[in-house]
């Protein structure tokens, strides 16, 4: 792989809480497929806390899309990873952006691309919160101290939020500790 090409991302799987794969997709489906209760697993990308849906049959036992069912032509430039959406504006806006140089899509670029410099740890710590409470409402939800946890993750209250999670069963704690990691950082909610 060159330096260039992205690293798949690692997967953790759960199950009644205790988390049972940790890997690459196919070493999890491999254990998920292997584990008395892998079928009702839960899936997530182990860095973004991003709920993964797999395929648990067997190799070869998928359909493939029928010849009609071909995918439908993007607007945009789709080789150059350009996406044609849709804004929406008010006047004044438009008016604005057409006055910038280069147009509304250089100066809409632009306007993007400092907010980005300028908001970075702030964006990193609300991404941080929002993937641990995101994992934590889909294996933690019933868990005691659970809506207390959540009110201080987002008050960015380090503390509190471990004081209620050290009870959990510790797979559960230890991920959701790992992925708030980040979301310390910037002190007081974003």
């Amino acid at each position: 792989m060159s330096a260039d090409t992205p690293l798949p991302p690692l997967l953790i799987a759960f199950a009644a809480q205790r988390r049972i794969a940790t890997g690459t997709r196919d070493e999890v489906l491999a254990a998920l497929r292997a584990h008395p209760d892998g079928a009702s697993a839960l899936v997530f990308e182990a860095n973004t806390g991003t709920r993964v849906e797999l395929d648990l049959r067997p190799e070869g036992s998928t359909s493939a899309p029928a010849a009609d069912e071909a995918p439908a032509r993007g607007v945009g430039r789709p080789k150059l990873g350009v996406v044609a959406r849709e804004v929406t504006l008010l006047p004044r806006h438009w008016d604005w952006l057409s006055r910038q140089p280069g147009g509304a899509s250089v100066a809409l670029r632009r306007l993007i691309d400092e907010a980005r410099r300028n908001y970075a740890e702030r964006d990193s710590v609300r991404a941080a919160r929002e993937a641990a409470y995101r994992v934590m409402s889909l294996l933690g939800s019933e868990l005691p101290g659970f809506e207390e946890a959540a009110r201080s993750l987002f008050a960015g209250e380090r503390a509190r939020f471990d004081s209620y999670v050290s009870d959990w069963p510790a797979d559960v704690a230890r991920y959701v500790r790992q992925l708030a990691e980040p979301g310390w950082a910037g002190g007081a909610a974003p």
